[in-house]
């Protein structure tokens, strides 16, 4: 019997081909990793694209998104060109910050993606500030602001916490609770292990979520968003995701079993979009065959772009340190 579904047959596939390629494209960055083609740190978002997918369909294009360093999937989903991500890996001119940024550091003002950040909880305050200068110009944009579970260890966190409730700010902060802060699980550094309960003391509206569910997610990122529009503050919720690789391509993850990874990847959150798809007939194999092979081409493409687009030059790395000064009232 096939699946009762809200949403529509293009919202599915809109999801299934946005995590799809969140999926393809880290995995194709594995492997160029691995062949030293790329340097620095590489951090996979492989088994949380739920919860990007989920916060997107569920709000504006115009509606602001920031975020730490595992920061692949989070452009991806708001739409950004993988050709210039690709570039920046590569460290070219081409890149999304010129290549001064790399894996860590992905940034697309035009898509309203306000970074990938290295400095862990580093975004907190970021995400309060973004939703203050909204409120301040009087729209209706609001702010989702990710952060892992280790990073909810930071100070900064209660900071923000306060002000933004103290101001109304309509941000949405979002712990994604991958149960891992580097190789350190959740129980072992934090007494409330459920991590939503934090904001409660701040009198913030928080819930849990099922982060391996894109619907769950959609329709929770759905109501936080209503909240924070209608002038209410802001809003806390706590993802339940799982990452199935190890925090960086460094990491040999021995701190799980195989009986924990296998757990949570019988509950792939695109398969189970996959599932719904084909259940109720919303596409032919030989559709999604296109979708893949759509997908497939985009990243050889973006491949290369970054391969024959220039290196910086040595001068470059003077360039765009200071933002150029651009007050109406201070006259030459």
């Amino acid at each position: 019997m096939a699946k009762t579904t809200t949403f529509s047959k293009e919202q599915y596939l809109k999801w299934y081909e946005s995590m799809y390629m969140m999926r393809k494209f880290e995995e194709k960055l594995s492997q160029l990793y691995i062949q030293r083609t790329f340097g620095g740190f590489l951090h996979l978002y492989i088994g949380q694209e739920a919860v990007v997918a989920g916060a997107v369909s569920a709000t504006l294009p115009e509606d602001n998104m920031i975020t730490a360093y595992r920061c692949h999937a989070h452009p991806i989903g708001k739409g950004t060109d993988i050709r210039y991500m690709m570039a920046e890996l590569y460290g070219k001119t081409t890149g999304l910050s010129k290549g001064k940024g790399g894996s860590m550091h992905m940034f697309d003002v035009s898509k309203k993606v306000f970074g990938g950040h290295g400095i862990v909880g580093g975004q907190i305050p970021l995400g309060a500030g973004l939703a203050f200068a909204d409120k301040y110009k009087g729209n209706n944009n609001i702010t989702m602001c990710s952060m892992g579970d280790g990073a909810i260890r930071q100070g900064a966190l209660h900071e923000a916490f306060n002000m933004a409730m103290i101001w109304e700010l309509p941000v949405i902060f979002i712990i994604e609770n991958n149960k891992y802060a580097m190789g350190t699980s959740v129980e072992r550094t934090s007494n409330v292990t459920e991590l939503y309960k934090i904001g409660l003391g701040y009198d913030m509206p928080s819930e849990s979520v099922d982060g391996m569910d894109v619907e769950a997610v959609h329709n929770a990122i759905a109501k936080a968003a209503k909240h924070c529009r209608e002038g209410k503050g802001p809003y806390l919720l706590e993802m339940e995701t799982y990452r199935y690789k190890g925090h960086s391509m460094s990491d040999p993850r021995k701190y799980r079993t195989k009986d924990e990874e296998e757990k949570y990847q019988t509950n792939d959150p695109i398969e189970k979009v996959l599932q719904t798809i084909k259940k109720n007939k919303y596409a032919t194999e030989k559709q999604l065959d296109v979708i893949h092979e759509k997908v497939k081409q985009q990243i050889i493409e973006a491949i290369k772009f970054a391969e024959d687009s220039p290196l910086p030059e040595p001068d470059d790395m003077y360039n765009e340190i200071y933002a150029e000064p651009n007050y109406p009232f201070i006259k030459d």
